[in-house]
């Protein structure tokens, strides 16, 4: 998993609440049990007039020319509600957003975004949509800094600051690049302690029965 630390980046508001996984990636976009190949069906109910077709819609806002190349993605209440796919954050990571900002998120949404890098920030509507309006004046030249480091998000050259709170283990696990298994292998030499120690306390529960 890539380290997140410091990301600057055009943010595209889809500020809908609501928004479940079977529309973030439906699930006959799901042609593949590897984590590529599903960008072309992110959003697609939304992102197609004819999704058979792939004749896109003019005016989601994924395919509107001033928010091309978007990686930071402003949206409603319960984001990511609905089944526990996680494609939909593969979708989501392989089209290239690597934050999403929400008033709240669906816990299984938030906890598979955090097991592959995708950071999930909550912020209150009103800020979210503040920042969706500084940053529709001008997308391109208007990105968002989201620093992990200092918990901020940065607005242009810094004109607003917003902060937000986020897990700690969580922070750790992002900014080290780690999922919980590389998290807990961080602990090794204490968990090897704890067994010399317990196999010295209690010598009989580490004899193996050889039949």
């Amino acid at each position: 998993m890539t380290p997140f630390t410091l990301h600057q980046g055009i943010a595209a508001p889809l500020l809908r609440d609501n928004i479940d996984t079977d529309t973030i990636i439906p699930s006959r976009e799901m042609r593949t049990v590897s984590r590529s190949g599903l960008a072309d069906g992110l959003f697609a109910p939304w992102r197609y007039t004819d999704v058979d077709a792939r004749v896109a819609h003019p005016d989601f806002v994924l395919n509107q020319a001033c928010y091309a190349g978007a990686s930071i993605m402003l949206a409603g209440l319960n984001f990511g509600c609905g089944s526990s796919r996680e494609h939909a954050v593969w979708a989501m990571m392989e089209w290239g957003v690597k934050v999403v900002i929400a008033p709240s998120f669906a816990t299984i949404f938030r906890n598979n975004a955090l097991r592959n890098g995708l950071l999930t920030i909550e912020l209150t509507r009103d800020r979210i949509e503040w920042l969706a309006h500084w940053v529709s004046a001008d997308p391109q030249v208007n990105p968002l800094t989201v620093d992990l480091q200092a918990c901020t998000i940065l607005s242009g050259a810094g004109r607003e600051k917003e902060v937000f709170q986020i897990d700690p283990i969580a922070r750790a696990m992002l900014i080290e690049g780690l999922d919980e298994i590389g998290l807990t292998e961080q602990s090794l030499n204490h968990i090897e302690d704890f067994e010399h120690r317990d196999q010295l306390r209690r010598p009989w529960a580490y004899l193996v029965d050889p039949h």
